[in-house]
C-alpha cells in the first residue's frame, strides 16, 4: 500500500468534522449510545472519499493488517476478508467468536469449535455494545479482532461469575475475535436449493 493512500484515508477519517450536522439536544437513546448516526455517516463518507481519491480497487485492502480506531474507542483488525453479503440492521447472522479480558487473559467465552454458531440479530443489543457497533461493518466470511473498551464492554461494575462463566473485573477491556459465518435467508446455496418465492 502506498504511504500517500494510507495518509489520505487516515486524514479523511479524522477530518470529517467539517460535515457536522447540528441535532436537537433531546434525542432518543439507541443501543449504541456512544456512537451517533452522524459520526457513523461521517466515517463512511470520509472512507468513501478517500477510496475514490486514492483509486483503491478493494477499499478494505487499505485496512488489512492495520488497526482501525473508531471514535467510540473501539478498534479492530481485519484478520480475514470475506466476500459474502453485508448484514442489514435487524437481520439474523451466525457468528463464531472468542473473547478474553486484555488485562488478565481470562477467557470470557469461546465458541469457535462449537458445532453451531451463535445466532444474533444485527443491532439488537444482544452482544457487547462495542461488538454491536462493528458487526454491521462486516460481511459474511470476515474474521475481525475487536478491542472493546471498558465503557462499551462490562463497564465499571464488571460481571459477576455465574454457572460456566468467569467473573469479569471492573473496567475490563475485552478482546473479541469474531467471524461472520452465516446469514440465514441470504445464503445463495440455500436460495438456489429452496427458491426465493
Amino acid at each position: 500500500m502506498r504511504i500517500s493512500t494510507a495518509i489520505c484515508i487516515i486524514a479523511s477519517l479524522t477530518a470529517t468534522d467539517a460535515f457536522t450536522v447540528s441535532t436537537p439536544s433531546a434525542t432518543r437513546s439507541t443501543a449504541l449510545d456512544a456512537v451517533s448516526r452522524d459520526n457513523f455517516l461521517k466515517q463512511v463518507a470520509g472512507a468513501a472519499t478517500a477510496v475514490a481519491v486514492s483509486g483503491i480497487a478493494n477499499p478494505l485492502a487499505a485496512f488489512a493488517e492495520t488497526e482501525v480506531n473508531l471514535p467510540s474507542g473501539v478498534s479492530y483488525v481485519i484478520l480475514k476478508k470475506g466476500d459474502g453479503p453485508e448484514p442489514k440492521i435487524g437481520e439474523l447472522a451466525g457468528i463464531r467468536f472468542r473473547a478474553e479480558v486484555l488485562q488478565t487473559g481470562i477467557k470470557v467465552d469461546d465458541i469457535f469449535e462449537s458445532p453451531e454458531p451463535y445466532y444474533t440479530r444485527v443491532g439488537s443489543g444482544g452482544l457487547l455494545k462495542g461488538v454491536e457497533e462493528v458487526l454491521p461493518m462486516m460481511v459474511m466470511g470476515d474474521r475481525w479482532r475487536i478491542t472493546v473498551p471498558n465503557k462499551l464492554a462490562f463497564g465499571p461494575k464488571g460481571r459477576p461469575s455465574s454457572a460456566g462463566k468467569p467473573r469479569i473485573g471492573n473496567d475490563a477491556i475485552i478482546i473479541f475475535e469474531v467471524e461472520m459465518v452465516s446469514m440465514p435467508g441470504r445464503e445463495q446455496e440455500l436460495i438456489d436449493l429452496i427458491g426465493d418465492d
